[in-house]
């Protein structure tokens, strides 16, 4: 891209006085009144930064130094935080990320939301902000010496080699070591993504009840060499270890686990208690990473629902039922909703596993579902919605405002698209925002989980009615994943170009990614259609692997 109209110099150093942190940690700050991002440099200070990429509107510059550091700059204590990506805030103060984190909240109900910063509650922190996650996927590579186990450096897949990762919890770095070891001595391989050969990919461990973990060794073989000797020696070094399985994935893609999957020694699953209530747990259950703030966050949520036992409540986006089983101890009746099959299946085990008879779940679109439940004369008292980072579809959005309960509680683990659904909550005119309770769940990154209460309004003392129909709803802006427009607004944020609905469409299916029925197809087979240029595409597949739809 030409940089002919933008006061910068590639590879010029300039001073930079850093005002705020971007979602991926890096520091935003500007030179010749010009946004430039830097990675390492902290809000309130000021640095020397190389300018290494312009673009349209922004540049990115390399930290040459740290000319006046923020009070909250500590020296992180990873050894090989610089290279690996798993976490981005590790050189603040775990003070300083709290702060940062609240801020960014307080930015996005203001800019996005249009609401007052007021609404926002102050932080809250995790009482540990090391070792907390209990379930860890290690994928693994081949390199000369051998096989290696660590984290992607950052941008890349190549693998940081390491031994302990100070995020996990001990269980899941011993059994990191054991399986390297292991490994090395039986001349057991890793895979090389670019060739497709070798064996083993990924190593999984997850955490659950007294330290119990389950392991999940994944292949790209059919079969898992040394499989009996596997089972043997775990048991004899990792006495934790209750459960093992191999995974078949051979597909040359990002997701994890494939579908085949062998159990090959202990309980087929893992008992996981939150809140009180005893979750089972396989290699393919969703489960929360860190177990004492997804405590903090549901109480947080049952606060805002302010359930007195007779109220039914719908939980729009259930997954495997976590919150609705926490609902239903409080309420009458609590219908879980959740587009993922496999998930409800999971949710409809928990709840026979716990005794809970009050709670129903449903394998359907919420958005589609629950006009017909309002059809057919449920009234719920109170409506949840935790979806992912996408946000809510606009559909759910007008069926939860039409539904008109007293309350919608809404979980968010990305506060920029709840700012944007609440402000379409507002614009629908029936809910006004009460509180946004910002937690911090996952410590050492930038992602920052917010509980917020909205309750019934009235505009101009004027109950306002909203219509929806089945018949009226455009489904083909809110499939896989994410809107165009969030698509269209992350690409400006992060690239700063502009893109059109058409070269979306177009990306989406290069990708395999449904697009709707003749959306943005050439009206005749001689029209001609101007196609999205290379760095366009980069960015909007960019955005694709950000909102999981690639």
């Amino acid at each position: 891209m030409s940089t002919k109209n933008t006061p910068l110099t590639l590879n010029a150093t300039y001073t930079i006085e850093i005002r705020d942190l971007g979602v991926h940690g890096e520091g935003i700050g500007s030179a010749e009144n010009f946004t430039v991002f830097v990675p390492g440099a902290l809000p309130g200070e000021t640095v020397k930064a190389k300018i290494i990429l312009i673009k349209k509107s922004y540049a990115s510059g390399k930290l040459i130094s740290v000319e006046k550091p923020s009070p909250y700059r500590t020296v992180p204590q990873c050894p090989v935080y610089d290279s690996c990506g798993g976490c981005q805030i590790s050189h603040l103060t775990y003070e300083g990320q709290l702060a940062a984190k609240e801020r960014r909240v307080k930015d996005v109900m203001v800019r996005i939301g249009k609401a007052s910063e007021d609404v926002v509650l102050p932080i809250l922190g995790a009482p540990h902000e090391w070792n907390y996650r209990n379930k860890m996927a290690v994928p693994v590579g081949q390199v000369t010496g051998g096989p290696v186990l660590g984290y992607y450096r950052q941008g890349t897949h190549q693998i940081v080699p390491i031994q302990e990762c100070l995020i996990q919890e001990e269980e899941n770095n011993r059994l990191l070591r054991f399986a390297e070891d292991f490994m090395i001595r039986h001349g057991i391989t890793g895979y090389n993504e670019k060739s497709g050969k070798g064996c083993v990919r990924h190593v999984m461990g997850r955490v659950g009840d007294n330290g119990e973990v389950m392991a999940v060794i994944v292949t790209a073989t059919e079969n898992l060499p040394k499989k009996d000797l596997w089972a043997e020696e775990i048991q004899k070094a990792l006495p934790e270890v209750v459960s093992l399985y191999h995974d078949v994935q051979n597909k040359k893609r990002n997701v994890i686990l494939g579908p085949e999957i062998h159990h090959i020694w202990g309980r087929k699953t893992l008992t996981a208690s939150l809140c009180g209530i005893a979750f089972e747990v396989s290699p393919f259950s969703f489960f929360q990473v860190h177990k004492a703030q997804a405590e903090v966050l549901y109480q947080k949520a049952l606060d805002a629902a302010d359930l007195k036992g007779g109220e039914t409540v719908i939980d729009a986006y259930c997954g495997t039922g976590t919150i609705s089983l926490c609902l239903a101890k409080k309420a009458r009746r609590v219908i879980g909703i959740e587009i993922v099959r496999e998930a409800i299946e999971d949710a409809k085990k928990n709840a026979a596993f716990n005794h809970i008879e009050n709670a129903e779940f449903h394998a359907a679109d919420a958005g589609l579902l629950m006009p017909k439940l309002y059809e057919e004369g449920l009234r719920p008292d109170v409506i949840v919605m935790d979806p992912v980072r996408a946000g809510c579809s606009e559909d759910v959005l007008k069926a939860a405002a039409g539904m008109q309960p007293a309350r919608i509680v809404y979980v968010s683990c990305n506060p920029a698209t709840f700012a944007r659904d609440a402000e379409i909550l507002s614009r629908l005119g029936y809910y006004k925002l009460q509180s946004v309770q910002p937690v911090d769940m996952f410590p050492q990154t930038t992602h920052v989980e917010t509980v917020v209460l909205l309750s019934k309004g009235e505009v101009d003392s004027k109950k306002i009615r909203v219509e929806f129909s089945l018949e009226d709803m455009d489904m083909s802006e809110f499939q896989d994943g994410a809107t165009y427009t969030q698509i269209k607004d992350y690409v400006l944020e992060h690239s700063g170009l502009k893109v059109s609905n058409l070269y979306i469409s177009q990306i989406k299916r290069k990708c395999g990614i449904e697009v709707g029925k003749n959306y943005n197809l050439p009206k005749s087979e001689d029209s001609r259609q101007p196609q999205c240029p290379p760095e366009k595409e980069k960015a909007i597949r960019e955005a694709f692997k950000y909102f999981g739809m690639i």
